[in-house]
C-alpha cells in the first residue's frame, strides 16, 4: 500500500531547485531595490527620501556597491528559501492531487482552498528554517550605522561581512535575535498564499485555452505579487524593523508593541515606507522567478530524461 501511495521526491526536488535557480537570477536583477525599500522601512520618517534622492544617497556615502549591500547572504537567503518553499509545496499539491485521484474526483487541478493549505504549510517551514538568514541579511542590508560621520572625516563606510554581522549579533544579542521577527514572518506567510493562489488559478484559466509560456507566467506572476505585497505591506515594515531593532535600541519589542509604536511616531503612513520600491522589488522578482522557474524546470526534467535514456 505505501508503495502505491507514495509521492515522486525527484519532481519535487526539481521544482525546489528550479525555484531556487529562479530565486537567484530573479534577486540579482532587483536588489537594489531591496536594499532601497529595506532601508527606508527602518530608518525615521525623517530620513525618507524620494527614489533617486535615495540612490544619490548611498551612492556617495557607500559606492555603487552599497546598493547591493548583504547581497551574499541575500541570494544564499533566496536559494534556501525558495528550494524549502518549493520543495514543501510541490509535496503537498502532489498529495492533494492524489486524494483527489483516490476520491475519483474529475479534476485533479488543486481548489482555492486546497491551493491555499499548500501555501501556508510550505510557507511556515520555509519561515521558521531561513529567519535567521534574513535577520543577518537585513543588519548587512541597512548597516548606514555611523556612515554620515565617516563620511564628514572624509573616511569610506565600514563595509561589514556576513559572517561578521553574524558573529557580533551572536555575542552580542545570543542566538534568540536570529528568531526577530519571526512572528510577522509567519502572518507574512499570507503572502505567498494569496500570491500562488492567485497565480494558481489564472494559470488553471489560462492553460484551457493555451500552454502557458514562460512570458505568460511572468505577467501572471506579477499580477499575484503585486496584490499579495500591497495587502501585507505593513507587516514587511514591522518584520524589517524587529530584525534591527535590538542593533539600534537595545531592547527588543514584540510585534504589537513594534505596530503601535511605528502608528504612534509616524502614523499609518509610517507602515507603508519603502512601499513603492518594495512594490516594483516584488513585481519584477516574482515575475521573473515565475518565468526563470518555469525555463529551470523544463530544462531539469530535459536533462533527467536524457541522462535516463
Amino acid at each position: 500500500m505505501a508503495a502505491k501511495t507514495a509521492i515522486p521526491q525527484n519532481d519535487n526536488v526539481a521544482h525546489a531547485l528550479a525555484g531556487a535557480g529562479g530565486g537567484i537570477l530573479s534577486m540579482v536583477l532587483t536588489y537594489p531595490l531591496i536594499t532601497l525599500s529595506t532601508r527606508a522601512q527602518v530608518e525615521s520618517k525623517k530620513a525618507e527620501s524620494k527614489f533617486i534622492d535615495a540612490v544619490q544617497r548611498i551612492v556617495a556615502r557607500e559606492g555603487v556597491a552599497g546598493l547591493y549591500s548583504g547581497i551574499g547572504s541575500a541570494l544564499f537567503g533566496i536559494s534556501v528559501t525558495n528550494f524549502v518553499y518549493y520543495y514543501w509545496y510541490e509535496w503537498t499539491r502532489s498529495f492533494f492531487e492524489k486524494a483527489a485521484a483516490t476520491a475519483g474526483r474529475a479534476s485533479k487541478k488543486l481548489t482555492t482552498v486546497e491551493s491555499m493549505m499548500a501555501g501556508a504549510i510550505a510557507g511556515s517551514a520555509t519561515v521558521v528554517m531561513t529567519n535567521p538568514i534574513w535577520v543577518v541579511n537585513t543588519r548587512v542590508t541597512t548597516r548606514q550605522k555611523h556612515s554620515e560621520a565617516d563620511l564628514e572625516a572624509g573616511k569610506p563606510a565600514p563595509t561589514p561581512s556576513t559572517v561578521g554581522t553574524l558573529m557580533s549579533l551572536l555575542r552580542k544579542e545570543g542566538p534568540q535575535a536570529l528568531f526577530s521577527g519571526v512572528l510577522p514572518a509567519l502572518v507574512l506567510v499570507i503572502n505567498p498564499i494569496l500570491q500562488y493562489t492567485l497565480f494558481e488559478q489564472m494559470k488553471n484559466a489560462v492553460e484551457k485555452r493555451r500552454k502557458v509560456t514562460p512570458a505568460a507566467a511572468f505577467f501572471l506572476g506579477a499580477l499575484g505579487k503585486l496584490f499579495a505585497t500591497s495587502v501585507t505591506y505593513p507587516y514587511i515594515t514591522v518584520k524589517s524593523q524587529m530584525h534591527v531593532a535590538g542593533s539600534h535600541s537595545g531592547r527588543k519589542e514584540g510585534m504589537s508593541e513594534t505596530l503601535s509604536r511605528v502608528i504612534r511616531e509616524e502614523g499609518y503612513a509610517g507602515l507603508y515606507k519603502g512601499i513603492g520600491p518594495k512594490v516594483s522589488q516584488s513585481v519584477l522578482t516574482a515575475a521573473f522567478l515565475f518565468a526563470f522557474k518555469d525555463a529551470l524546470y523544463e530544462q531539469t526534467v530535459r536533462f533527467r530524461m536524457g541522462r535516463k535514456a
